[in-house]
């Protein structure tokens, strides 16, 4: 979509890495990141004030990132043994490394989404707020959110646990659907027994590696 608003990654040196790579990014302050091809007029300009505004090559709606948040990116080349053409196959195995690191973290059920898109067209709007192929539930409540974006040299799954509860997201919308806060409520990184950041991506990496492993801070 062309428009004003950057880019949240330089996408283009992405799809020329060649090694397989898991990502632990942050970014610098609270952030909105818009879907692709979301319209930016879904917010509510006179309400951003300095909160920066990104685009993500991804697909879904309107999420709202702290620097708190563990956010888990896995690079896949097509060469690569992870590597496949079926859009749902990436996402579910992306979804089954979380789902195996949080039975760790609690007793509850832990599932991952393998149906289709779902959920209300008028939450849309905002990701956290529906079900997509490959997210991660504890007792049926959102804990890990998921998008990918794919070309010819590979595919990027893009995953979030989010550190804090994020309906404050709803404050930026032009209109909020009636039933939107309840649909975003999700589960937070404090809400797993002992959940250690650094633990949790370590046996993010050694369940779905080998990756060379890269830490990012994207200055917003």
């Amino acid at each position: 979509m062309k428009d004003d608003v950057e880019e949240l990654y330089d996408y283009e040196t992405l799809r020329r890495e060649a090694e397989a790579t898991m990502f632990v990014v942050h970014v610098s302050r609270p952030t909105l990141v818009l879907g692709s091809s979301q319209a930016r007029d879904v917010l509510d300009d006179d309400r951003l004030g300095d909160t920066p505004l990104r685009r993500r090559r991804g697909g879904g709606g309107l999420v709202l990132l702290r620097p708190d948040d563990l956010w888990i990116d896995w690079w896949i080349p097509q060469d690569d043994i992870r590597w496949s053409n079926d859009v749902h196959i990436s996402s579910v195995m992306a979804g089954r490394w979380w789902a195996e690191t949080l039975r760790t973290l609690t007793s509850e059920p832990v599932s991952v989404y393998e149906g289709p898109l779902d959920g209300d067209p008028a939450f849309r709007a905002v990701c956290f707020a529906g079900r997509g192929p490959g997210e991660v539930f504890v007792a049926e409540r959102k804990a890990v959110g998921l998008t990918q974006w794919r070309v010819r040299q590979g595919v990027l799954l893009s995953t979030v646990l989010h550190a804090h509860p994020t309906s404050d997201v709803l404050a930026y919308l032009n209109h909020v659907p009636e039933g939107l806060g309840d649909a975003l409520d999700h589960r937070i990184l404090s809400s797993f027994t002992l959940a250690n950041p650094e633990e949790i991506t370590g046996h993010l990496a050694s369940n779905s590696g080998p990756w060379r492993l890269r830490a990012l801070l994207l200055a917003t």
